[in-house]
């Protein structure tokens, strides 16, 4: 015997029919949640952006007015006085008409020697940290976890704890004031920087490595040939990560590098603060070269930061 069973269309008064009003408190929650979220990420991202306004405010304006009106969202008494004064283009007099300290920069060398430093410490890591990582995810050895382990428990480490045995190091080998001393310390391998490798390693696919071991394949053609070209987009998040840490380092550098011709940007600016003759910070010139500075790592985040997020995310979830 079969059973016919009726059934009545939902209409307009039917609780959950589409449309009816028990969806719509819920559509408008949603839709206050949606308000309310977009505005606290708006209050966020002007809290974020707004010391990078200030410093441009106060980079174009005048040194000596800036206390006239400390309090104007425009800049006061617009001038270029301060890019002129840290690009080495505004004489003694004119630095000082401006309320500039009248000390000098050398910008460009402070330039060259945070590029070097930065270029060597990214150069070592991407090197010596993509081989630690591939040994630590495809090779089997003795005691191989343990030392993952413990590897990764100089995570917990703070960075000054490591400060002074670096230093007597840096000192013994005769590299104090040269670029070698400033990178040395984070240039052959971080435990960030193998742990970060290592999780994309490990998604390799067996199946191409045991083809490449029947084609007589050793450990070195294996990385060189199939774990690199695999490995760009993590590798070259890793190098970019890694210069913005470096460029923007400034204890170890002030430890090891105090001598002018190896002056890295972070120390110089310091020191171009505490310049001051006439009795006041340039605050006008420091936020100039602080902008300047910070120029080459903001302009490389805005092209390449996606990849940088979608690296990172991916790396989780391996």
């Amino acid at each position: 015997m079969t059973t016919t069973v009726q059934t009545r269309p939902l209409d307009a008064d039917t609780p959950g029919a589409p449309g009816t009003t028990a969806e719509r408190p819920r559509r408008r929650k949603r839709s206050v949640g949606k308000i309310v979220a977009w505005a606290l990420l708006g209050i966020l991202l002007v809290i974020t952006l707004f010391p990078f306004f200030w410093m441009l405010r106060t980079s174009f304006s005048n040194n000596l007015s800036l206390s006239s009106d400390p309090g104007s969202p425009l800049p006061v008494d617009f001038t270029l006085g301060a890019y002129q004064r840290v690009l080495g283009l505004a004489s003694t007099s004119e630095a000082m008409a401006e309320g500039g300290s009248g000390a000098s920069i050398d910008f460009w060398l402070y330039l060259r020697n945070s590029v070097i430093v930065a270029t060597l410490i990214t150069l070592g890591q991407v090197v010596f940290c993509s081989m630690a990582a591939y040994a630590f995810a495809r090779l089997r050895w003795t005691g191989r976890d343990l030392v993952f382990g413990v590897l990764l428990c100089a995570l917990m480490v703070p960075v000054i704890f490591t400060t002074i045995p670096n230093f007597i190091t840096i000192r013994d080998l005769g590299l104090l004031n040269t670029h070698l001393g400033i990178a040395l310390p984070t240039m052959l391998m971080t435990p960030f920087a193998i742990f970060f490798l290592r999780q994309f390693f490990l998604g390799i696919s067996r199946e191409v490595e045991e083809a490449a071991i029947l084609d007589g394949a050793g450990h070195v053609r294996r990385f060189t040939s199939i774990a690199l070209p695999l490995s760009i987009s993590p590798i070259a998040t890793l190098a970019i990560l890694t210069y913005i840490n470096s460029w923007n380092e400034y204890f170890w550098p002030l430890v090891v590098g105090r001598a002018e011709d190896v002056r890295v940007l972070t120390v110089a600016l310091g020191v171009f603060r505490s310049q001051t003759p006439q009795g006041g910070p340039d605050w006008a010139g420091l936020m100039a070269a602080t902008l300047i500075a910070a120029l080459p790592v903001i302009v490389l985040f805005l092209l390449l930061g996606k990849r940088i997020i979608n690296s990172i995310g991916y790396s989780g979830t391996k």
